[in-house]
């Protein structure tokens, strides 16, 4: 492990200044680094392309929020890079990492004493007409969602090529256990351990009450159809990346061949972060 790649929440100034000072410590210790090209220009230093990073290094350090580390995980995608998440941003599910203990616990991390945990990813591709006209890897979510000012929307689901139900909703979730503390959480959705092997289907804001949030293996392939003529309905990825479909597009879902790999700080374990975050406990 000695290339080290940093990638960094953009438009504001924190880490710039935590840069300034871990590179030089980095480098004094024999690892070769490098930072996106964004994050760099602030430097004045040679960066490397975002989409180029993965390729070139043995571990990355995400220095943002969640959604920092959401759009690095989709980037290494199938290339098995450890990822750090060091949090300076808000909720911080992903970004374990609070500031204050990077070089503590990046002493560990490259020393080996770090674990990694293993999180699912899925994929999602979007067929009309019998053919994909889009493909995408989430990390936490696949939502099929109306517009605002769209009305109540049809959604057609099936599991392995069995009928469930047709929705009436505002919209449906496939979250993973990664994601299930994300909007599927807002939505009524359980909290998964988020190394199970598991998928949840959950509605948003459904007309019949008795649709429910259903908890699925991530063995299973879901086909959403939408029924709608409706043409204010999005597809989106970790809700970050949008696509907008048309009646009749089907939406397959399923468990992507390769797992996302996030170091763990050793201390810390995911009821403490539940805790933390959530705010458990409190009056």
């Amino acid at each position: 492990m000695k290339r080290i790649g940093i990638i960094c929440k953009t438009g504001v100034p924190e880490p710039t200044e935590i840069l300034k000072v871990l590179l030089p410590w980095l480098r004094q210790k024999g690892y070769e680094t490098y930072v996106d090209i964004e994050t760099a220009a602030t430097l004045n230093i040679e960066g490397s392309q975002r989409s180029q990073i993965p390729s070139i290094v043995d571990i990355i350090i995400v220095l943002g929020g969640d959604g920092t580390m959401l759009s690095v995980c989709r980037l290494i995608g199938d290339k098995k890079i450890p990822i750090l998440g060091v949090n300076i941003g808000g909720l911080g599910f992903l970004t374990a990492v609070h500031k204050d203990e990077l070089y503590q616990v990046l002493e560990k991390v490259l020393m080996g004493e770090c674990p990694v945990e293993e999180r699912i990813m899925v994929t999602a591709c979007v067929h009309r007409h019998s053919e994909c006209i889009a493909e995408y890897i989430a990390m936490n979510d696949v939502v099929v969602n109306k517009g605002a000012l769209a009305r109540i929307i049809d959604l057609e689901t099936h599991i392995n090529h069995t009928y469930v139900t047709t929705f009436k909703a505002d919209g449906l979730i496939v979250s993973t256990p990664t994601g299930s503390t994300a909007y599927a959480l807002s939505a009524g959705g359980p909290v998964l351990y988020p190394t199970l092997n598991s998928l949840v289907l959950t509605p948003i804001c459904p007309h019949t009450l008795t649709n429910r949030p259903i908890v699925l293996p991530d063995s299973v392939l879901i086909e959403i159809v939408l029924k709608s003529q409706n043409e204010d309905v999005f597809l989106t990825l970790d809700g970050q990346v949008g696509f907008s479909l048309k009646q009749d597009d089907v939406i397959k879902i399923r468990k992507a061949p390769f797992k996302a790999k996030l170091l763990v700080p050793c201390e810390k374990d995911y009821f403490q972060v539940l805790r933390t975050k959530l705010k458990w406990g409190e009056r």
